[in-house]
């Protein structure tokens, strides 16, 4: 968790934890669960490996998530969301509202909430 940064806006502090291309994408599909690399990157196809990963070992380095890697061949790695994560809750549900209002707006379907609302 970073703790030597200034913010002068609470809004730039929510944004620079989860402001990353893929990074609140990635905090939506490990709500309530837990998910492998590849299931990740199933569920999130148009990021590359290398943004994934880094998304992924930002949002550790953060506190939002937390890794799990099992000493297996191949290597068996599980993403969840920490308790401090967990409190973003509320914020994704409410990006995601707005975005599926914003989404009907423009008659343009998306199947990524409907599971979750």
């Amino acid at each position: 968790m970073r703790t030597n940064i200034t913010y002068n806006c609470p809004v730039e502090a929510t944004i620079d934890l989860i402001g990353g291309k893929y990074k609140a994408v990635i905090l939506w599909h490990l709500m309530g669960k837990t998910l492998r690399y590849s299931e990740l990157h199933r569920l999130i196809p148009r990021a590359t490996d290398k943004m994934l990963a880094q998304q992924l070992r930002e949002l550790e380095n953060d506190g939002l998530i937390s890794r799990k890697v099992y000493p297996v061949v191949p290597p068996k790695t599980e993403y969840s969301l920490t308790d401090f994560g967990k409190t973003l809750v509320p914020i994704l549900d409410a990006m995601c509202n707005w975005g599926a209002d914003y989404l009907d707006e423009l008659n343009i379907g998306s199947a990524c909430c409907n599971n979750k609302l």
